[in-house]
């Protein structure tokens, strides 16, 4: 630890210098965020479809252009490289539709966010389906949606704003699975 770093840590204890009121707001807004006792569930790779544009034969990179980017790494590029991304097809929406597949506890997520008039929305399947009981949200940082998975473990939601977007299954009599921080922009 360096001597400025002690120095502060102990004139904050002493109360000589109190944290800033951003930066407690900030610690608190992030610590909010938090699934206790979750499960996070990693990435999975999704093969592209024969001829897709997003295939590494076609010598395109998904992860550079406009879209949805990882949160373990620096915004813009984390999502470059990483196979369980790939872009759907393209239709009216601002973006093109970006699906993304995460497993853990014997769950699989299977996540297509875009951007739509300016919102977000997300759409996914929970597989197995977890059960009549099982919740899904849908988090940002400011926003959590919650929506009942339909029989087949699927679930929508629109008119988030865009930005960082995390999924969390919520099963009764179980720990709860949740998907990384993804970044998605127009």
């Amino acid at each position: 630890m360096r001597d400025e770093y002690l120095l502060a840590a102990l004139r904050m204890g002493a109360g000589a210098d109190p944290v800033p009121e951003g930066v407690s707001a900030a610690a608190r807004a992030v610590f909010h965020l938090r699934v206790p006792g979750g499960v996070p569930a990693g990435p999975v790779d999704l093969a592209a479809p024969p001829g897709a544009r997003s295939s590494p034969a076609s010598g395109t990179s998904s992860g550079t252009s406009s879209g949805t980017d990882a949160a373990a790494g620096e915004p813009g590029a984390a999502g470059a490289g990483d196979e369980s991304w790939r872009p759907a097809a393209a239709d009216d929406r601002d973006t093109p539709a970006h699906v993304r597949r995460f497993s853990a506890a014997g769950l699989v997520i299977d996540l297509e966010t875009t951007i739509a008039g300016g919102r977000m929305e997300v759409a996914g399947q929970v597989s197995p389906a977890p059960g009549p009981d099982a919740r899904i949200e849908v988090r940002t940082p400011h926003v959590g949606k919650v929506r009942v998975l339909s029989e087949t473990g699927h679930f929508a939601v629109t008119g988030l704003p865009p930005g960082w977007v995390s999924v969390v299954c919520h099963r009764p009599g179980r720990p709860p699975v949740f998907t990384r921080w993804l970044r998605v922009r127009p």
